[in-house]
């Protein structure tokens, strides 16, 4: 077994990966504190062909050096924008027919694993704020909540963790039988 070199890898460059189909989902990411995570879902996002991120609340924006050390770049390739209140976002989302979900321990969540993906909708995965989560009132207007089971003895991850996570389970979800 070689390890490939960066050379042989066959990345795109960001022009033609703005060119790509991306997955119909786009994520939000609500008072999410931490540059480093902030910058770690843009590379997920970019990964995965996210077709957009919002960020919300106090979540940092590029450019800035924090987000950029994680990101590696990819707050140049995926999409994003600047909305201060999350909620009149997500209104404004469902309203336009997209189904919105929040990641989140929740009553009457789903498990990812069993979460349906129809390929015919446009999804919007909520991540809130490292240590109060999601608010309530967000959590009002969301059409489900997902969770990620967890066995041990914390029932939390961290946001950019978790984000990988579903980002990765949905982007199959919805490729595994293209």
């Amino acid at each position: 077994m070689k390890k490939l070199k960066n050379a042989e890898l066959g990345r795109l460059s960001i022009e033609e990966y703005k060119e790509q189909v991306k997955i119909p989902v786009t994520v939000v990411l609500d008072n999410v504190r931490s540059l480093h995570n902030v910058g770690s879902v843009f590379r997920t996002c970019d990964a995965f062909k996210i077709k957009k991120i919002f960020l919300c609340g106090i979540t940092g924006m590029p450019p800035n050096k924090e987000i950029h050390k994680t990101a590696l770049g990819a707050t140049e390739s995926v999409k994003w924008t600047y909305k201060e209140s999350a909620i009149e976002l997500i209104k404004e989302l469902k309203n336009k027919n997209y189904e919105i979900i929040a990641i989140e321990q929740a009553e009457g969540s789903v498990l990812l694993r069993d979460f349906f993906i129809d390929k015919n909708n446009q999804y919007v995965l909520v991540f809130g704020n490292e240590v109060k989560g999601i608010s309530q009132e967000i959590m009002d207007i969301c059409n489900t909540a997902i969770e990620i089971p967890q066995y041990g003895t914390k029932h939390s991850l961290n946001i950019s963790v978790c984000a990988g996570i579903v980002i990765w389970e949905i982007f199959n979800k919805i490729k595994r039988d293209d």
